[in-house]
């Protein structure tokens, strides 16, 4: 499948059952909305998808569960965060046999490379393999940034594509595009900045809400796109709350919590993950009940993707 970088992307969570086996069964069920909701990626192993706790072969279980299921309606893309080159290189091999149609790459994990040393490390899995690339750009938590300079470099790959774009800072947009052009695809990696971003000419949405409110992630990106920006922040306001249990240390359980809610999902996390408890617990309910409460009508937003 030829992967077009953009539209919404859910970065899903993993379902687990009670007993920390993969619960399949509750899996299917959330990315089927997902596909009825229209987002256009779907995408696995990111830090909603509890990556860091699933082994490889439980990794390859998901790839392939989801390319069954979405029978090439939309891309399949897996996320690579490894502390070795050697690593990401068989994990790029592996994506691709399990029917992926493309990556997310995380710089190196735990050691903090230099510049050099992360192009280095970007370039040789790029050489490896030839899935697109999407290039995660998360300095505030993973410490490392890549730069524009270093992008000049790694855009010389084909194959290297797009940037998933969290600096937070949203006049990094436009100097992407000043700089690049249409050449480096983006797509805002930050919920709470993702109209805002859409806005300013990224691409698409790697979203985490969109894993309990498929629908109203969608609307937003669809209405924005037809230039029907009143009635797309409307709902984007009415969505921030809840965005907002994104840019949180527990956003998986937040998450888990709000899927819960909509009917797509369980709470069950991956030890050392737990559960949310009292106070905290009562705060997160909270905000996603007055969601749900005040849920807005949403228009027929599917007809504007086709027009």
């Amino acid at each position: 499948m030829i992967l077009d970088w953009k539209g919404v992307m859910p970065a899903v969570t993993t379902k687990f059952t009670k007993d920390d086996t993969l619960d399949l069964a509750m899996f299917t069920i959330n990315i089927n909305t997902q596909l009825e909701a229209g987002v256009h990626g779907i995408i696995l192993g990111g830090t909603l998808g509890e990556a860091s706790t699933l082994s490889n072969d439980e990794k390859r279980i998901l790839v392939k569960t989801t390319v069954d299921i979405v029978k090439d309606k939309v891309p399949v893309i897996m996320n690579i965060a490894e502390q070795t080159t050697k690593g990401a290189i068989e994990a790029a091999k592996k994506a691709k046999e399990d029917g992926a149609s493309g990556l997310m790459m995380l710089p190196p994990m735990r050691y903090t490379a230099g510049d050099r040393e992360t192009v280095v490390y970007f370039k040789e899995v790029a050489q490896s393999t030839d899935l697109p690339i999407m290039v995660y750009n998360n300095p505030v938590d993973y410490k490392i940034e890549v730069t524009l300079d270093m992008f000049e470099e790694l855009l010389k790959l084909e194959n290297i594509q797009a940037v998933k774009e969290s600096t937070r800072d949203i006049s990094n947009i436009t100097r992407i595009k000043n700089r690049f052009g249409d050449r480096l695809k983006i797509l805002s990696g930050v919920d709470t900045l993702a109209l805002e971003s859409l806005l300013m000419g990224a691409d698409g949405w790697v979203a985490g809400l969109v894993d309990a409110f498929p629908e109203e992630t969608v609307a937003i990106y669809e209405l924005q796109k037809a230039g029907k920006i009143k009635e797309a922040i409307q709902i984007y306001r009415w969505f921030l709350p809840l965005l907002e249990l994104d840019i949180n240390a527990k956003l998986v359980q937040n998450i888990k919590l709000a899927e819960v809610a909509t009917g797509i999902g369980t709470e069950n996390v991956r030890a050392p993950r737990l559960p949310l408890v009292g106070d905290e617990r009562k705060k997160v309910l909270e905000i996603i009940e007055n969601g749900i409460k005040t849920r807005p009508k949403l228009p027929d937003y599917k007809l504007l993707s086709q027009s």
